[in-house]
């Protein structure tokens, strides 16, 4: 989606500023079976398609050691997203509601986040299921789950995963 597509009945675009203050490395790519915007699943499952996480060189030794891991965090740019709504309408229920309490890629910085599971290690190439992302999007970082590093002692109700 770009910023001169049409919006919703209610959404509120502003002129943003250009951006100017940070710059990121793309670390590679992830494959995806998602064309288009409506082909991608609203939130990814980790019984989703297979995807693939594509590393760039010189970041394939990055990968050392993540097999361990069943569950991994995914970083990606939502190059094509629009990053000028304050207000959306999101499709299933019509209400409006600020950018910042929704998921949506629609943001001022289009960081996208999904949790997806690791399937097999391929050389420099991760296959994985859970990406909610179209084909070809940038992918800024990988991390293990959070839960897998978490204290020994037992977690208060607020820091669960």
């Amino acid at each position: 989606m770009s910023e001169s597509d049409d919006i919703r009945p209610g959404e509120i675009a502003v002129e943003a500023p250009p951006p100017d203050d940070a710059r990121l490395r793309f670390i590679g790519r992830c494959v995806t079976p998602f064309a288009e915007r409506k082909d991608c699943p609203r939130q990814g499952r980790l019984d989703g398609p297979e995807c693939r996480l594509e590393i760039f060189a010189p970041w394939g030794r990055a990968l050392d050691g993540i097999e361990a891991f069943e569950t991994l965090d995914v970083l990606y740019w939502l190059d094509r997203s629009r990053r000028d709504l304050v207000l959306q309408s999101p499709k299933s229920d019509g209400g409006l509601r600020g950018t910042f309490s929704l998921r949506s890629p629609v943001r001022p910085n289009p960081i996208g986040l999904a949790r997806v599971r690791l399937v097999r290690r391929e050389g420099d190439t991760l296959v994985v299921r859970g990406l909610d992302c179209l084909n070809g999007t940038p992918l800024v970082d990988i991390k293990p789950d959070r839960c897998a590093f978490s204290v020994q002692a037992p977690p208060k109700a607020a820091d669960r995963c």
